[in-house]
């Protein structure tokens, strides 16, 4: 009777508590969020942003195969023509509306493997909280990277983007 109790009660308590012990002796895990930031891995897909071509047009041609692809259907793109005026893209189409509903994005990357001109791409930076649920509906002018002179030219791409970011 008193070995089938230190078998069933005694025995998974004190090799939890040597487990514990053991666990109290490896290096700490934690980071101090704000003022240290651990790197994300190499192939990380946050941050959804909008590509533009070197001299300020937007890759984007308004085909909607990004919203094709996407599973969770979150993004809607509405295209329009361009006219000899107003050129806004290369070809003779460019997004009039683009927004993704960053509620219902799941992060696959169908949008950035689909896409043919390489114009949506996702991006290391992880900090997408915000306050209220229509501030998660990201709008072209929100994901469009900055124009090439906005940029300055000691900057790379991310780090511009991550400065327009609100």
């Amino acid at each position: 009777m008193i070995t089938e109790i230190g078998k069933d009660v005694i025995r998974p308590i004190v090799s939890g508590l040597l487990l514990t012990a053991k666990r109290l002796r490896r290096d700490k895990t934690t980071v101090f969020y704000p003022e240290q930031k651990r790197q994300p891995f190499p192939r990380t897909r946050w941050r959804h942003v909008l590509k533009r071509y070197e001299n300020g047009l937007e890759k984007c041609i308004g085909c909607s195969l990004c919203a094709g692809a996407c599973p969770a259907k979150c993004i809607y793109v509405e295209a329009a023509d361009n006219t000899d005026e107003e050129r806004y893209s290369p070809g003779e189409r460019y997004a009039k509306r683009y927004e993704i509903n960053m509620l219902r994005c799941i992060f696959c990357g169908f949008c950035q493997e689909a896409c043919p001109t390489g114009a949506i791409v996702l991006r290391s930076d992880f900090e997408l909280a915000d306050y209220s649920r229509p501030d998660f509906i990201y709008t072209k002018e929100r994901l469009l990277e900055p124009m090439p002179e906005e940029a300055g030219s000691g900057r790379d791409s991310e780090a511009a983007v991550q400065a327009s970011a609100p």
